[in-house]
């Protein structure tokens, strides 16, 4: 085989070195299960997908060559002490192993006192080690040389786990190396919106009917104001609030046309939240001035009103079970409460000095419950723990949403910006979104798209704007209301269609511009 240590580079920016470039390919062509080509691969260019370090402890240890595989050991280059120890550990439990399948006790006796010890691998590995030695006796491994050739077919493949480039290559390296490069593609690309495999033909990038920019349908069903919309989790249900004290339900079509399957009335007031349980069997309603009501998703009927009616219910989330839900409680009753779906209180955060809940969500994994507190301060509480990290803001909060993997959630400003931060708090600062319009009103974004990587918003100024998370600056801006838009919600099922909810009493349902174009080519 050819020198490993050729100079050659390929490439116009000459970075890549051919024999790791040869390398990768043998590796990946035998991972293909092309064997043949592989073998005429390494024939033709000199050269194997193993190092000649690996090959020779191939050979010493499948012929029981245990001197010369710890020789072998000690000279590799570029290992660290642990590796090299813990590589060389593997060899000795090996080579006892066959001593004792031999009857050479003593023999193995001194390679457990006298190298393993040497080691430094600490106390209880070498115990254990001893105490196998113990069983081993009984196993009678010399009279069958299939074991202990299986035996040191597995110890080649623990090494092969175990040793590190170059000796060996990490597995099905030039897959990962193209796939790395296809999804720094992905995340430069500004509109990517589609689980659809990417083509090695040509360099990704995708056009703006990724998104959804064109209206489709308007939801004309309510009165007055339309203040809050979202879909459910399985992305075939839209549920809609209005000021005309009414909740709808909506259904999602296999077309993707949505209509209504129930008008909820019960509410005296306005109607300004709504929350889908996990499992999308029950939806909460609740309002500014207003209980809070569960209710049965398929009937349409009302399930449980909580509390009374000076229980002011401003915003409510459920627990991934979907048998508890939290509700943030306005005055005079201030405080958080954590209820059973039959009303019967679980938990409760409350007090004199408690402030005002003015939204909250729960994370997916339900240990995290966070909180908007006093206008300007994000209060992350661990429910098992009641362990809190507060996150102060400059300028009033409006409103919370959280990322479809719980992992970030973004808030609303009335300083015209949106600000992510991360539950786990590594971020020191958030990342700002701005370009909307708000100053006045509640607006209430969301995550949304493929792997919740765009951010959609209402404004004031009667448009929804849509920014790719890596950019401040707003990648879409449409335009169709006519008055404030309130909230928006993105399907979780469906990463090309978006919802917006707005004071014309309109709800808008959001399509790629392919939607249009597919539609007129049925027509005609």
């Amino acid at each position: 085989m050819s020198s490993e240590n050729s100079t050659t580079l390929l490439g116009t920016k000459c970075l890549v070195k051919k024999h790791e470039f040869v390398r990768v390919i043998i590796q990946y062509l035998y991972s293909l299960g092309l064997g043949e080509s592989a073998s005429c691969l390494e024939s033709e260019s000199g050269m194997s997908d193993k190092s000649v370090d690996f090959e020779l402890l191939k050979s010493q240890i499948l012929s029981g060559n245990w001197d010369g595989c710890i020789l072998t050991l000690k000279a590799l280059k570029d290992l660290t002490d642990e590796t090299r120890a813990s590589a060389l550990f593997l060899v000795f439990k090996q080579c006892i192993l066959e001593y004792l399948s031999r009857g050479d006790y003593s023999l193995a006796l001194a390679v457990l006192r006298k190298e393993v010890s040497a080691l430094g691998l600490g106390r209880d590995k070498v115990h254990n080690l001893a105490h196998k030695m113990l069983s081993v006796k009984e196993m009678e491994l010399g009279k069958a040389d299939d074991i202990v050739c299986d035996l040191r077919k597995k110890l080649l493949k623990e090494l092969e786990n175990f040793l590190p480039p170059p000796i060996i290559l990490p597995k099905r390296r030039l897959e990962h190396l193209i796939e790395t490069t296809v999804l720094a593609q992905i995340d430069s690309c500004m509109y990517h919106n589609s689980p659809s495999p990417i083509s090695l033909y040509v360099d990704h990038s995708c056009g703006r009917d990724q998104i959804p920019t064109e209206t489709v349908q308007i939801l004309t069903e309510h009165k007055n104001e339309v203040w809050f919309v979202q879909f459910s989790n399985n992305g075939e249900y839209l549920a809609s609030s209005s000021s005309d004290c009414t909740a709808i339900i909506w259904k999602v079509l296999e077309d993707g046309k949505i209509v209504q399957k129930h008008t909820l009335r019960s509410h005296q007031s306005s109607v300004s939240f709504v929350a889908w349980s996990p499992d999308d069997t029950m939806l909460l309603t609740c309002g500014h001035v207003e209980v809070l009501k569960l209710w049965d998703v398929e009937t349409g009927t009302l399930k449980h009103t909580f509390g009374d009616k000076n229980f002011i219910v401003g915003s409510c989330a459920w627990f991934p079970d979907s048998k508890r839900l939290v509700c943030g409680i306005s005055n005079p009753e201030k405080g958080i409460y954590m209820w059973d779906c039959n009303g019967n209180e679980i938990k409760a955060w409350k007090g004199m000095r408690m402030p005002q809940v003015l939204d909250l969500a729960v994370t997916p994994d339900g240990e995290n419950l966070i909180c908007i507190f006093s206008d300007k301060e994000i209060c992350i509480v661990n429910v098992g723990t009641n362990v809190e990290r507060v996150i102060p803001e400059e300028h009033s909060i409006t409103s919370l949403s959280l990322s479809g993997d719980g992992e970030f959630f973004i808030v609303n400003l009335n300083s015209q910006e949106i600000h992510m931060w991360d539950v786990a708090g590594k971020l020191e600062k958030p990342m700002k979104y701005m370009g909307h319009r708000q100053s006045k009103y509640v607006i209430r974004s969301c995550f949304g798209g493929l792997n919740s990587k765009f951010i959609a918003s209402g404004s004031e100024n009667t448009q929804v704007f849509i920014w790719n998370r890596q950019n401040s600056r707003p990648i879409e801006v449409l335009s169709s209301h006519t008055m404030t838009v309130n909230c928006v919600s993105w399907n979780p099922r469906r990463p090309q269609m978006l919802a917006s909810a707005s004071d014309d009493r309109t709800i808008r349902i959001w399509g790629s511009s392919l939607h249009d174009k597919m539609q007129s080519q049925k027509l005609s």
